[in-house]
């Protein structure tokens, strides 16, 4: 057998405004916006690398209190390609607002990278 993740799914109180930001920042390609009639609705975002996030909201959904360092999913990276990049989108994406996690900088495990939060606060890694 061959696996491979075929997508991740995040649930959101703000589609439009979580799909906008992948779409501006990582260039996110989108599908019709699916809804259905027990209030669910979600958009699949597709990456150049075939990478694919499913945002999705629901008219029941619960907010929960975002917290660092818990069990579950901790973050999700994109690869820009060189430590340029990941400067300069890092610059970006902080300068329109977002939060800065962690700035560029060589960790422990070799990679260049920084960190951001979306705007429902999940991490997001930037590595070359």
């Amino acid at each position: 057998m061959k696996a491979s993740i075929e997508h991740v799914a995040i649930y959101t109180s703000d589609l439009e405004r979580l799909r906008s930001f992948y779409q501006k920042y990582f260039n996110a390609e989108c599908n019709e916006k699916y809804q259905n009639n027990s209030g669910f609705s979600s958009y699949f975002l597709s990456f150049s690398s075939g990478a694919r996030i499913e945002i999705m909201s629901h008219t029941k959904l619960i907010n929960r209190e975002i917290i660092d360092k818990v069990n579950g999913l901790s973050h999700f990276a994109f690869s820009v390609g060189d430590r340029n990049e990941v400067v300069a989108l890092t610059e970006r994406i902080v300068s329109d607002g977002y939060i800065l996690l962690s700035p560029p900088r060589r960790t422990g495990d070799g990679y260049f990278e920084s960190c951001v939060s979306d705007p429902d606060g999940n991490r997001v890694e930037i590595t070359e």
